[in-house]
């Protein structure tokens, strides 16, 4: 078994939480794919739901798979939203974006109810900080952004060839103490040119699945 099959088993624990009826948020990424072609097998079964994706690539997914997807201009709020994360703390505090849509999946992640985030074992760290904080800034920003990235001890790098589907680029951070993801969060959200950050505290997930190899183990807070 390796990573591939365990975020699959992940995403079929997801599934046990969709209801027919529901309005979900569909997520962006290795993970959140294979979540979008089980529920996309359940539709065709006869699953009622309608979804509001993350990203284009998320949209045709799910619009392969056949489900029926709809906007935040035209509903008011979702159930649920199933995503994955790049890392995963003990708090459920969330380092996402590197699929490049954490703009998209943090307005679709606070637009819910609930989060849940599916992942394989790997993703799970006693502290987030190890994978690079991904920022999403405006183009001329960049340069600017990138010093006070460094002033704070980071080693900001831009994402050669990567345009979000907002039109924007992405600065991956590496080296940064997160101590206080909510704190840091704020902070940067701050900073003029600053689009989102990568890091999910204040929308943190209500519940994690993660695929081991001795099943899906499940983490709530």
């Amino acid at each position: 078994m390796n990573a591939e099959t365990y975020k699959r088993d992940a995403a079929a624990g997801a599934l046990d939480f969709v209801r027919s009826g529901m309005r979900l948020g569909l997520g962006t990424g290795s993970t959140a794919r294979p979540f979008v072609e089980l529920l996309g097998e359940r539709v065709r079964a006869g699953l009622k739901v309608i979804g509001v994706p993350t990203s284009e690539g998320t949209r045709q997914d799910a619009e392969r798979w056949g489900i029926p997807l709809t906007t935040l201009d035209e509903i008011d709020h979702l159930d649920i939203t199933v995503d994955g994360a790049d890392e995963v703390d003990p708090a459920l505090n969330l380092i996402k974006g590197g699929g490049g849509a954490l703009l998209r999946e943090k307005i679709v992640a606070a637009a819910s109810d609930r989060m849940i985030v599916i992942a394989d074992d790997t993703k799970w760290v006693p502290a987030l900080g190890r994978f690079p904080l991904p920022i999403e800034v405006i183009p001329m920003a960049a340069g600017h952004i990138g010093r006070r990235l460094r002033a704070l001890g980071g080693d900001p790098r831009l994402r050669d060839g990567v345009t979000t589907d907002n039109g924007c680029q992405i600065i991956d951070v590496r080296g940064l103490a997160i101590t206080d993801p909510a704190g840091l969060e704020s902070d940067i959200n701050q900073w003029p040119g600053v689009v989102s950050v990568g890091i999910f505290a204040r929308n943190r997930a209500s519940l994690c699945l993660l695929g081991t190899t001795t099943g899906v183990r499940t983490l709530t807070f």
